[in-house]
């Protein structure tokens, strides 16, 4: 069977987007990226759509706010996957649009990749960023367009650098003193972005996935905070200072951030105090899971993920 021409809106940004470009390229399907003209002359992504290019990705220049460029480069594929920033959540109802209008997409994969935004316990201003998701899935089954929606949690490459230690933005993880939210024990799911991408593309054209949630949850990288401190603290041979965080005091920090730290700090205590990655079960009524369908895929562990680090 042919694989599915796949167009990627979002592909430049600053997240997941190239990672499911190069992935898909590199899987064999014909690739497309959807990208501004102002796009192809920044001096840093247009080294990234150069990259793209003799990837053999074919670079479409258009617009998400352009319905008529939209329109067109839809037309071209069988498959879009938009991997757009938080900015851009809500403005998916134009790809809605546009998708309805072309008439021939098999599968969209909206801006989804984070936590399941159907079930969880977020507090502003994470919930209204979780609801806007929400929403777009709403739109989508409404309008009859077949999906999969993918559930990768935390982003390694965000997360596990610095531990997530709040206002700090840079490896390596802290060597002296740590701090943890909650009490320590919610368990999270960390996965490495290379991962992520290839269990996306993996989905593109497999059956059990369509009108699927696919959670990206493997054995390996679920860990409560205590145990991510642990394994740290193994690797470098040394016991940290710890500093819990009570619930009540990360809520007061969270009204009193301001913005992006405030959202930051909501969505680890979704995952890290109220352990909303892993306090439900994958029923197959909803949901498959990425490592149980994609055996073969070897995914990065997170104490390989540390080891950089060391």
């Amino acid at each position: 069977m042919a694989k599915s021409k796949i167009l990627i809106i979002g592909g430049t940004g600053a997240s997941i987007g190239k990672y499911i470009v190069e992935a898909s390229a590199k899987a064999g399907h014909p690739t497309f990226a959807l990208v501004r003209e102002s796009t192809v002359s920044d001096p840093v992504k247009g080294k990234l759509i150069e990259n793209f290019k003799n990837l053999g990705v074919t670079v479409l220049i258009g617009d998400l706010y352009n319905h008529e460029s939209l329109v067109k480069a839809i037309k071209q594929v069988d498959v879009v996957i938009a991997p757009l920033g938080a900015q851009q959540f809500g403005d998916q109802d134009k790809i809605i649009t546009a998708i309805k209008e072309a008439g021939n997409v098999k599968r969209f994969f909206p801006s989804e990749f984070g936590t399941d935004v159907d079930r969880n316990h977020a507090v502003e201003p994470a919930k209204s960023a979780f609801e806007t998701k929400v929403k777009i899935r709403r739109a989508i089954e409404a309008e009859g367009i077949p999906y999969t929606y993918v559930v990768n949690n935390c982003f390694a490459g965000f997360f596990l650098p610095t531990l997530a230690q709040p206002g700090v933005f840079a490896p390596p993880p802290p060597k002296d003193k740590v701090v943890i939210y909650g009490d320590g024990n919610a368990k999270a799911i960390f996965n490495n972005e290379v991962d992520i991408a290839t269990y996306t593309i993996r989905a593109v054209d497999d059956p059990r996935t369509l009108n699927k949630i696919l959670y990206v949850k493997p054995p390996k990288n679920i860990y409560s905070f205590n145990e991510l401190v642990a394994l740290w603290e193994k690797k470098i041979g040394k016991t940290l200072e710890k500093t819990f965080i009570p619930e009540e005091k990360l809520l007061k920090d969270i009204e009193g951030s301001p913005f992006p730290v405030n959202i930051i700090l909501a969505i680890n205590h979704s995952a890290f105090v109220h352990g909303d990655q892993t306090n439900f079960e994958i029923e197959p009524s909803f949901g498959v899971e990425a490592s149980e369908l994609y055996p073969d895929v070897k995914y990065s562990t997170v104490e390989e993920y540390l080891e950089q680090f060391v």
